[in-house]
């Protein structure tokens, strides 16, 4: 699944202008955690201010929200979201950067998305992506020992195939955090060994 499936599309913004007490309103009227701080100008990025900030920011220091405006706590230029992401990507981003919500952007703001939309709307428990990529794999590597056969393991044919599959593979290293004991390139190697020798020169 994208991002753009799972996002929620009614997004409610602020200006920057505006008081913290206004986007508080905001997010009580809209049962929101978190506004999409409006852009100036078209070249001018997007922002976001969370429930997080104005409690950390201004609750904390006892701080008048009347006189705090947004623009003063919020996060700018924000962290924004391809609608075309694949959700476990968006999932690794949010966790990379430590963050919980962002806005799906495409030329304009499209939606937002967060980890209960993730949670709640993503197809992660029914396809996890790790069993996905293992097919892919499968598939790849098939088709490089295909290649191979007709066009040689010494040929660029053979070398980029064989980039493909190991790409996949890292992939799905990745997400285990572990790295594969022996990827299907190592094992087609052992079978033929000059298929190294004629990477090493290609690459």
């Amino acid at each position: 699944m994208k991002a753009s499936e799972i996002m929620t599309t009614q997004v409610v913004t602020v200006r920057g202008s505006a008081t913290v007490a206004d986007a508080v309103k905001l997010m009580k009227d809209n049962q929101l955690r978190a506004l999409i701080v409006d852009r100036r100008t078209d070249e001018d990025a997007y922002g976001i201010v969370t429930e997080t900030d104005i409690v950390y920011k201004v609750t904390a220091y006892g701080k008048d929200p009347k006189k705090v405006r947004v623009y003063e706590i919020m996060t700018k230029p924000c962290i924004v979201i391809n609608p075309d992401l694949a959700v476990e990507y968006v999932a690794r981003l949010f966790s990379q950067a430590g963050i919980r919500r962002a806005p799906v952007i495409a030329d304009t703001l499209l939606g937002i998305v967060s980890v209960s939309d993730i949670l709640n709307k993503s197809d992660f428990v029914e396809k996890p992506r790790e069993l996905t990529l293992e097919e892919e794999i499968i598939k790849a590597r098939d088709a490089a020992r295909a290649v191979c056969a007709e066009k040689g393991a010494t040929s660029p044919e053979c070398a980029a195939a064989w980039d493909i599959v190991e790409e996949l593979q890292a992939e799905a290293a990745h997400q285990r955090a572990m790295k594969p004991p022996k990827t299907y390139f190592e094992e087609y190697c052992e079978e033929h060994p000059d298929a190294v020798e004629a990477r090493m020169y290609d690459t």
